[in-house]
């Protein structure tokens, strides 16, 4: 029995730091001869709720716009994984629902054994209100999740922050824990 997983679940937005969970996820494959799973869930259409109800041709255009959309972004993934060496056994898209759900969701349904994610970084007031769709993830996923983010650009490959580097304790953290 192997401790590597064996279907791997890429969860993709197309983002700057979905591009680096992309790369992760081709590696960790490839090394570990696991199935590669590519996920991406489309938008949500939220229409403009007015006095006037909406007809249904204008919100069965705009769920095809958001369709057509999640599609193009999933087909760049894979070309992209192409190109990386890497292979993928299956996509899956996604529309409608939360993000997060439907990420743990298609994990389940596949049995797999990492799911391999960016980190949007979203920040201040935005974060504390919402959250964010991988914390979400990592909180509610069945399996292990590997939270890909974004090396700042004040730091080298391979530095260690300042703050993580000083062997002197801290004075905000009580010894011994």
């Amino acid at each position: 029995m192997s401790i590597f997983p064996t279907r791997i679940l890429l969860a993709t937005d197309g983002s700057e730091e979905a591009q680096l969970a992309l790369q992760t996820a081709v590696d960790l494959a490839s090394s570990t001869g696991s199935e590669l799973h590519v996920v991406t869930v489309g938008r949500e259409y939220h229409p403009a709720y007015y006095e006037i109800p909406e007809p249904e041709e204008i919100r069965e255009k705009a769920l095809r716009t958001l369709e057509r959309e999640a599609q193009r972004i999933l087909d760049e993934q894979v070309r992209k994984i192409e190109e990386a060496g890497g292979t993928v056994t299956e996509v899956h898209p996604r529309m409608g629902g939360r993000r997060d759900q439907e990420i743990v969701r298609l994990g389940e349904e596949i049995g797999a054994g990492l799911i391999v994610m960016g980190s949007r970084g979203l920040g201040g007031l935005r974060r504390a209100l919402m959250g964010s769709v991988s914390d979400s993830v990592v909180r509610h996923a069945y399996c292990p999740v590997l939270v890909v983010r974004k090396i700042r650009d004040t730091l080298r490959a391979g530095e260690v922050p300042n703050q993580l580097a000083s062997s002197e304790p801290s004075s905000t953290m009580p010894a011994g824990r």
